[in-house]
């Protein structure tokens, strides 16, 4: 049976906010051990380490076009997929979908039609800051992480002062709900306790929508024994275990069928496994893209050499946009609403 293995990094659980881990994301990678084995050979001959590790080998230049070639010979053999996004901005979808959609959605207007949620989350947090004042802003999404984790009253008053104390005339149809109405649908959703804003369950739907599709037939995912993966773990049984029939069109390229074809979900140590630890070395190569085209960091692979490698159904990423044009027609006919409806109610357990 065909195997994925996959990795992740960047995990903070509900702290999407940290400030030494910007990015989240995680790859799948179709590929044996023992071609593992031969690509880690074939490019690090005399690699001493008991196991392949992304971050202990970029710091070294000379490693560089070792690992560009490993990457380019994975992308270009295997089927591998990554999926990257930026945990602010993700915190700034979720305060739309939470703080502002219940709103809306109770007056009979479909938000995600189109994908409005994200030109409307792209436009807060890119303009955000400058629109309702950078230190009220950043006070506003401090105070919504808060609210989303603690679930308490004094939370909830908390995000509604920090929604008043913005500028949010400027934008009243996105701050307006919390600002001007206290919308009691809102503040329900954010106190909803099955709703959070750890974003491992976004991350895995995005792999398995791709795997899905790459997947000849029914198939089976590895990860490491890590700590944080013990999370993704619950989640992908939570996936298998369901068996209900139905099918969610989340882009213009992507669907989501129920029942999956993924049928089993293994633990391995990554020291015995060379495909787990390639899956590493994809994660880790895109996540350390991701911070040197922020400016956060410097130094390890060129980002522009590496995203070169990818095909573009390789590589998901979930970034603000304000190409709003392109992002509505990307996104025109999107079962995005039905979708993340249908997850927190079959896989998470809320309602809303």
């Amino acid at each position: 049976m065909e195997c994925f293995r996959i990795d992740e990094s960047g995990y903070t659980g509900f702290d999407l906010l940290n400030d030494d881990q910007r990015f989240q994301g995680a790859s799948a990678v179709a590929i044996g051990d023992d071609d593992a084995e031969r690509l880690i050979k074939q490019h690090f001959p005399k690699l001493q380490a008991t196991e392949l590790k992304y971050r202990a080998l970029s710091r070294r230049q000379s490693n560089h076009p070792r690992l560009l070639a490993l990457m380019r010979d994975l992308l270009g053999e295997f089927k591998c997929v990554t999926y990257v996004c930026d945990k602010r901005f993700m915190l700034t979808l979720m305060f739309v979908d939470y703080a502002v959609e219940p709103y809306y959605y109770e007056r009979g207007f479909d938000f995600y039609a189109n994908g409005q949620n994200y030109a409307m989350a792209s436009m807060l947090h890119m303009a955000g800051p400058a629109l309702l004042g950078k230190p009220q802003f950043e006070r506003l999404m401090e105070s919504f992480q808060r609210a989303m984790k603690e679930k308490t009253g004094e939370a909830l008053n908390e995000l509604v002062s920090a929604a008043r104390a913005t500028n949010w005339r400027q934008i009243p149809e996105v701050i307006g709900p919390l600002a001007q109405y206290a919308d009691r649908d809102c503040l329900s959703a954010i106190a909803n306790p099955d709703l959070t804003t750890d974003i491992a369950m976004i991350v895995l739907t995005s792999l398995i929508t791709r795997m899905e599709v790459m997947a000849d037939g029914p198939y089976r995912v590895q990860h490491d024994q890590s700590k944080n993966l013990a999370t993704y773990h619950a989640l992908l049984q939570r996936f298998i275990n369901h068996n209900d029939t139905a099918e969610f069109r989340a882009t213009e390229i992507t669907t989501l069928s129920f029942p999956l074809k993924l049928t089993d979900v293994e633990q391995v140590d990554s020291k015995k496994s060379p495909a787990v630890q390639l899956a590493d070395v994809m994660v880790g190569a895109a996540i350390e893209a991701g911070n040197n085209l922020a400016g956060l960091r410097t130094g390890g692979l060129d980002p522009e050499q590496l995203l070169a490698l990818y095909a573009d159904d390789q590589f998901i990423h979930m970034l603000p946009s304000i190409d709003f044009e392109e992002q509505r027609r990307f996104r025109q006919g999107s079962q995005g609403g039905e979708l993340i409806d249908y997850l927190a109610t079959n896989l998470m357990g809320a309602k809303r």
